[in-house]
């Protein structure tokens, strides 16, 4: 059911020290900060030859990354994103068996114009499972 890996994202306490960290350390492509609201979030994609990193930063008082923030002060992964082809199909066969899908349960648009829907950790061995129609 699940297809490439799409990004790994992680939240980070200062974008632009690790927007610049990935640019000029690691040479890789860094793009420009981009503003989530409905999912509380600014971020940068770096872009890799065979998936993307995403650098997620607080944005607004009722950010969800604030909250990870303020248990890891200095960052950390935040979740993993994998495609899938039919995001409806995905849900409601992981539904089926027992997955949790957070929020509504329906999906919302995320940061590649895409829908994307969030299943919960402890489903996945404690990691947040991002999962974006292609």
């Amino acid at each position: 059911m699940i297809g490439r890996l799409n990004h790994v994202a992680i939240a980070v306490p200062d974008l632009q020290a690790a927007a610049a960290q990935y640019a000029n350390t690691l040479g890789a492509d860094v793009g420009a900060p981009q503003d989530e609201p409905d999912h509380g979030v600014t971020v940068v994609f770096i872009t890799l030859p065979n998936t993307k990193i995403e650098l997620l930063y607080p944005l607004g008082e009722n950010s969800p990354i604030q909250g990870f923030l303020d248990k890891n002060p200095a960052g950390g992964i935040h979740h993993i994103c994998y495609e899938v082809e039919d995001i409806l199909a995905a849900r409601d066969k992981l539904k089926a068996e027992g997955a949790r899908v957070l929020g509504t349960g329906e999906p919302k648009i995320g940061a590649h114009g895409k829908p994307v829907l969030f299943l919960h950790p402890k489903d996945f061995n404690g990691c947040l499972v991002e999962l974006e129609q292609v």
